[in-house]
């Protein structure tokens, strides 16, 4: 099994300090034929490509460009969310360290597509140390005159997980506290200060030159009926080669863990972060997928010496605690969860405990007003379907 490198084709090529060694690998040329066409037909091309979100809603990337570009207000807004808070995930660091310069050029064509002149690039705290390397591959842009029509300013967050979530991410950029937006109205038509915004996090702008360099049929013509072109995974936990992989989509999941990140004894595996599907070995030629499992692209191994109803319950403890308490069932419905996993933990679960569980999974994915709380009862009832003895063996017999 071998990668298919399309977003990390520069990754350890070029010197990201240095602009000159990405122009000599086309670099900007994507910009150049995207200037020379008008911003409905650079649209167009992307949505023709079928390139979806990779920030783990897989929403579709040209759909999103379209509503904002037909947003009638002369200010709007691009966003290049560069949380990366989702558990389990370090491929936008490594993208940012290798290859600032695909970055900005995506942001710039995406600017020009929607016709914004304002960018923001949304740094999680904990990536302070690349804020050297992003500013000097702006500055450099900016010299080589490739920024004239966008403002690109970089913003970094506090250390939220929530702030991932794009309307929490606009209310950390405006200076407010980090919470989620009730919706109607969206970010394309009614996003940061009011204004047409587009958030794409930073794989999906990393696929904006490619597509426009190489042609929406090229790109088009990698991965599944319904999800095309590759998808860049952060591979960790039990296995002899953690780090950063590259396949095209479809790809079957036993090919990464096992074929590349060199897995044995597998027991299980969590694909897509803290609120990811938790994937029994017996299920590991799953493809990889947004019909099937996929999420922000964190990949966790978990052996045959790991307890999963430990594992569940500190999953369930982060995300109680980085839930932003804006609304009741994901406040109150991951507290409950982690009372009753900690019972669980201990030896001291109940038979009723498992319906209680059942229910609120139900009543949180129904309610919750954004992704954490929807999702955050996934691995509970994953853990549940394909490791219930594991709960059974810790139900109270007093």
């Amino acid at each position: 099994m071998s990668e298919t490198r399309v977003v990390l084709k520069n990754c350890g090529v070029i010197d990201p300090e240095d602009i000159a060694t990405y122009l000599d690998r086309e670099g900007f040329k994507a910009l150049k034929k995207a200037l020379k066409l008008p911003g409905e037909q650079v649209i167009e091309e992307i949505k023709a490509s079928g390139l979806r979100g990779r920030g783990g809603a897989g929403f579709p990337c040209g759909l999103k460009w379209d509503l904002a570009s037909k947003a009638k207000d002369d200010e709007k807004y691009v966003i290049c969310n560069a949380d990366e808070g989702e558990v389990g995930t370090f491929k936008d660091r490594y993208i940012l360290e290798n290859d600032p310069f695909s970055l900005i050029e995506g942001i710039a064509i995406a600017g020009y597509a929607i016709g914004a002149r304002k960018a923001y690039i949304y740094l999680r705290a904990e990536y302070h140390f690349l804020l050297d390397v992003l500013e000097k591959a702006i500055v450099q842009s900016k010299k080589k005159g490739f920024l004239k029509y966008l403002d690109i300013e970089i913003r970094q967050g506090a250390g939220a997980y929530v702030c991932g979530e794009e309307s929490a991410l606009m209310d950390s950029i405006e200076g407010k506290r980090g919470e989620v937006r009730y919706r109607p109205p969206f970010p394309p038509t009614s996003g940061l200060w009011g204004k047409p915004t587009i958030i794409n996090n930073v794989e999906t702008l990393m696929n904006i030159p490619r597509i426009m360099l190489n042609g929406a049929e090229w790109f088009r013509g990698m991965g599944t009926e319904k999800s095309k072109g590759t998808k860049v995974f952060s591979v960790s936990g039990d296995v002899g080669k953690p780090g950063v992989y590259e396949l095209v989509l479809g790809s079957r999941l036993k090919e990464l863990v096992e074929g590349l990140a060199g897995a044995e004894k597998v027991q299980a595996v969590q694909v897509g972060g803290a609120t990811g599907r938790i994937i029994p070995y017996s299920m590991l030629d799953t493809p990889l997928s947004f019909e099937t499992i996929l999420g922000a692209g964190a990949v966790t191994v978990f052996n045959e010496t790991r307890d999963i109803v430990d594992m569940v319950y500190r999953t369930m403890k982060f995300l109680a605690e980085e839930s932003c308490g804006k609304c009741a069932p994901c406040r109150e419905g991951t507290e409950a969860m982690v009372e009753i996993l900690g019972r669980f933990s201990k030896g001291e679960g109940l038979e009723k405990d498992i319906t209680v569980l059942e229910e609120l999974a139900d009543t949180m994915m129904l309610a919750s007003m954004c992704g954490l709380g929807q999702a955050a009862p996934i691995p509970v009832m994953d853990s549940l379907k394909h490791f219930r003895g594991a709960y059974d063996q810790r139900i109270s017999q007093s």
